[in-house]
């Protein structure tokens, strides 16, 4: 992959992250129910990631069918690490207090944080 993934690109690839594979109608039509796009701009979008090497094409049929070409994890630790660099000095404390001061977690998610930490900390 050239790169990262623009706020367009990423939000289709989430979409087949989710999805697996799908046809530029069906993404469009994805996207349509949020924003207003238009059919051609999704299509010269994923053209682009398709040259970018973000998806991989099956071309055996008339129609298109487009899957990620980039892994999920791997793209979202590399987008974390550019964010946090250039956001937070580098400091992933700075973006986890200011992550969880944005909103009021709920006791499930603080217990799923504290096992996480916990499991950090036995890991070191």
């Amino acid at each position: 992959m050239d790169g990262k993934p623009t706020e367009a690109e990423l939000e289709i690839l989430s979409l087949l992250w989710q999805m697996e594979n799908a046809t530029v109608r069906e993404i469009h039509e994805k996207l349509a129910e949020t924003k207003e796009t238009g059919y051609t701009t999704t299509l010269k979008i994923m053209q682009i990631m398709h040259s970018k090497g973000m998806l991989g094409r099956d071309e055996a049929n008339r129609t298109h069918v487009y899957y990620p070409a980039v892994a999920q994890e791997a793209t979202q630790k590399s987008l974390i690490k550019s964010f946090v660099s250039a956001a937070f000095a580098g400091s992933s404390k700075d973006l986890v207090l200011q992550a969880l001061g944005q909103g009021k977690p709920t006791k499930e998610e603080i217990d799923e944080i504290r096992a996480f930490l916990d499991h950090m900390e036995k890991s070191n």
